[in-house]
């Protein structure tokens, strides 16, 4: 469960509108896919939502695996099935290049002087006034 830091002293309140029945499927080798039937409160099927097809798999990385969860448009398991592979490609893709955004947004945040550029106050190069000692 994720919580919002502006959510985190609130009670989490499930929707009983919005429930869904989860069965898991593997085939011990790709990965795992999750069906989302949609279920009334009372838990019977509720035929007015669609179900839904996440697949999960992990990226491996220097750092370790990295966890890929995904929605498949499917109208049903063997189809979302059939879609797996094409859809974790498309996942990869999105890790790789919000990792790559990530790294880019890192590196630029740095600030690092011109070599000889003098440091004013606070160590921020290029303030007025800098890089002169005077001595009484």
């Amino acid at each position: 469960m994720n919580l919002q830091p502006e959510s985190r002293g609130a009670e989490p309140r499930m929707d009983a509108a919005a429930l869904y029945k989860e069965e898991l499927f593997t085939d011990r080798k790709a990965g795992i896919l999750r069906r989302l039937s949609p279920v009334k409160s009372d838990g019977s099927p509720d035929a007015g939502r669609k179900t839904l097809f996440i697949g999960e798999a992990q990226l491996l990385t220097s750092a370790g695996a990295l966890p890929l969860s995904f929605e498949i448009p499917a109208a049903s398991l063997e189809e979302a099935a059939g879609k797996y592979a094409e859809a974790v490609k498309e996942a990869y893709q999105d890790a790789v290049a919000e990792i790559n955004e990530l790294r880019r947004r890192a590196a630029s945040s740095l600030v690092i002087p011109k070599p000889g550029a003098s440091l004013g106050p606070g160590g921020l190069p290029g303030a007025p006034g800098t890089g002169k000692i005077k001595f009484p």
